[in-house]
């Protein structure tokens, strides 16, 4: 049966198997300075409307996040994040590993705000603790949920005045743009981060992130902290042309398969409502966080592959659900049957 575990199990979306067949006889220059790899940068910076933007690519998220945040920050800085956030909680201790502390806040909806920071930043005060220098963020969150533009530019503002760096983890980026209640756009991003990546792992390629530097005054001898941490593939150009391909076209393609994912978890929220069920957070994009029943919750998770998120109180367990570009309607009709069976 179809599985809501994640949303990058499928292998890759059609039209950007077709760009490696169209390119298979090409000979390309190494480490990202080939021609696909320029082409890519230059449709990038168009879309964010940054001719200057620095733009790197990168293999998957986690790499990503350990080689920017260990980058910018010196041996006793800290980077500041959700308890949720993806690198406290699903990386390892990758950023640890490099010898900075994450530093972290309780947030109900998964979002950092200026008045969540302040506290780390009293407390925080001198020599004899880690110094906190980076923000660290994720649009959409690890709970789903998704920054408005306001909430995006008082936080970089934030983050100016108090001499903190911005940096947002774009992993579901195409879901958070295509969100419905969004008013985020690429241009915004390059305008309210210091630096950010654009996920494509999570909607239709293969593999790989473009890491898009903002703030030019960071980013110096960034090639030698990708090279150092294994970050700089020969074949930089199977990440550039996929990104590329996802990004032209205005956009269309890498928005549409974030609308799709969306579009996907909102007939699942529909079903999950008449049911009766509740939210551990606000619906908003392909990450839903649902409370079942022991009962029910069992059944689902003996049947689909779903994420089991444990007791959220004596009758309730929380599972994660996750679609994707490519979740089908009959898949969704499916499960809804087999749920109603079960009610």
């Amino acid at each position: 049966m179809y599985d809501f575990l994640n949303d990058y199990n499928q292998t890759v979306h059609p039209r950007l198997l077709q760009r490696f067949l169209d390119i298979t006889n090409q000979k390309l220059s190494g480490y990202g300075l080939d021609a696909c790899s320029y082409q890519a940068r230059e449709t990038i910076q168009k879309k964010l409307k940054s001719p200057n933007a620095d733009i790197h690519f990168m293999p998957g998220g986690t790499l990503t996040n350990l080689t920017v945040i260990s980058h910018l920050l010196r041996p006793y800085q800290a980077v500041i994040a959700t308890q949720t956030g993806h690198i406290n909680v699903h990386e390892t201790g990758a950023i640890e590993a490099t010898g900075h502390k994450v530093l972290t806040v309780k947030s109900s909806n998964g979002k950092l705000t200026p008045e969540l920071i302040k506290p780390i930043l009293a407390q925080h005060s001198d020599e004899h603790m880690v110094q906190p220098k980076l923000v660290y963020i994720s649009n959409s969150t690890e709970l789903g949920t998704i920054y408005t533009k306001q909430e995006l530019k008082e936080l970089y503002q934030f983050c100016q005045k108090n001499h903190l760096y911005l940096y947002l983890d774009g992993a579901r980026l195409a879901m958070a743009l295509a969100a419905k209640e969004n008013d985020i756009t690429f241009p915004d991003l390059a305008k309210y981060t210091d630096v950010f990546y654009i996920g494509g792992t999570k909607v239709g390629a293969f593999a790989g992130e473009a890491v898009v530097f903002n703030n030019l005054t960071i980013n110096q001898d960034f090639r030698f902290s990708m090279k150092q941490k294994g970050a700089i593939l020969a074949k930089s150009w199977v990440v550039a042309v996929q990104l590329d391909t996802l990004m032209t076209d205005n956009l269309y393609l890498y928005l549409e398969l974030g609308k799709h994912g969306n579009q996907m978890a909102e007939k699942l929220v529909n079903l999950f409502e008449e049911a009766g069920f509740t939210f551990m957070a606000k619906p908003q994009t392909n990450q839903l966080f649902v409370n079942f029943p022991n009962a029910i919750a069992k059944k689902i998770v003996n049947h689909y592959a779903v994420d089991n998120l444990g007791q959220t109180d004596s009758d309730h367990i929380g599972l994660r659900f996750c679609t994707s570009w490519a979740t089908q309607d009959n898949e969704i009709e499916a499960f809804a049957k087999q749920i109603k069976k079960w009610l």
